[in-house]
């Protein structure tokens, strides 16, 4: 009996020292408020800067002829610490895969899979420039919370006009088909309409007042048509900007927000004064 009650603490003991560990590896690893979490992030912020200089400097190939051996084992070093940091990641958290799914658990899979396929699909590393989504940590770092809130108002702003930017889509679309269509059957393949999806390219890039200019209405009826695009090009350009811009006047500016991540589910972007995780319920 003595046995197996000082097995029962030492198994306590061992669940203690493990629960500690976690926590304190999750501080240093989600959070940026404490000494030792802002020496990560910036370390590791450093090394992925790092890790995208060397995948551009690959992709220039005089400098891969003299120097892609050191390039292709520097590329393989910066992936391997970042495997290593995300397995980190999906330890210290309560619920893993709340993180792997989220935006930035999956910028974290996308930054370290393409190394790994390369070994298939040659290639595929240049990929390896999605890293530089994770710059996005630089808010949380420096703590500037003030930014991150007003991301956060104009992503909920986006979000609320998706409709009415998907019917004013919807309308340019079927704009520029018929558009399109009138100048192929006006200039026709002499004059580079060669096609329904030709003159289609065409309406687009002139209602976007882009104006390539690598075809061009030679008659006079489609050169009518294509100054009533132009013009048309302008006014519908202030028409997104209008609906978004109403829909952030109607929102209401959020609370100071905390670079505090969840030990549960990692999520950030509670309020200043929140005991519990407002996403799934894991106490701060």
């Amino acid at each position: 009996m003595k046995n197996f009650g000082f097995s029962e603490k030492e198994a306590i003991d061992k669940s203690e020292i493990n629960a500690h560990w976690r926590i304190k590896l999750h501080t240093i690893i989600f959070e940026a408020d404490t000494t030792a979490g802002k020496v990560f992030d910036s370390v590791l912020i450093l090394l992925i800067l790092c890790s995208v200089l060397t995948v551009m400097l690959d992709s220039v190939s005089s400098i891969r002829m003299r120097y892609g051996f050191y390039l292709g084992y520097m590329e393989w070093f910066f992936t391997i610490l970042f495997s290593i940091e995300f397995i980190a990641r999906i330890v210290t958290i309560g619920k893993p895969l709340r993180y792997v799914f989220s935006f930035f658990g999956l910028v974290d899979i996308f930054s370290i899979l393409p190394t790994y396929l390369s070994l298939i699909v040659p290639g595929s590393r240049y990929l390896l420039v999605i890293r530089s989504l994770r710059l996005i940590r630089i808010f949380r770092i420096f703590k500037l919370t003030r930014y991150l809130s007003e991301g956060d108002t104009l992503l909920s702003a986006l979000r609320a006009s998706r409709y009415k930017v998907t019917v004013f889509l919807g309308t340019v679309a079927t704009l520029v088909i018929i558009m399109g269509t009138l100048m192929y059957i006006v200039e026709g393949a002499e004059h580079g309409f060669t096609s329904i999806p030709r003159g289609i390219y065409w309406a687009i890039v002139t209602l976007t007042t882009v104006g390539y200019g690598d075809i061009a209405p030679k008659t006079v009826f489609g050169q009518f048509l294509a100054s009533i695009i132009m013009i048309m090009g302008y006014g519908i350009i202030a028409v997104p900007t209008g609906i978004v811009t109403a829909e952030l006047a109607g929102i209401k500016t959020r609370g100071m927000i905390t670079t505090q991540s969840c030990p549960e589910c990692s999520r950030q972007g509670h309020d200043s004064d929140a005991t519990h995780c407002k996403f799934c319920g894991g106490k701060l």
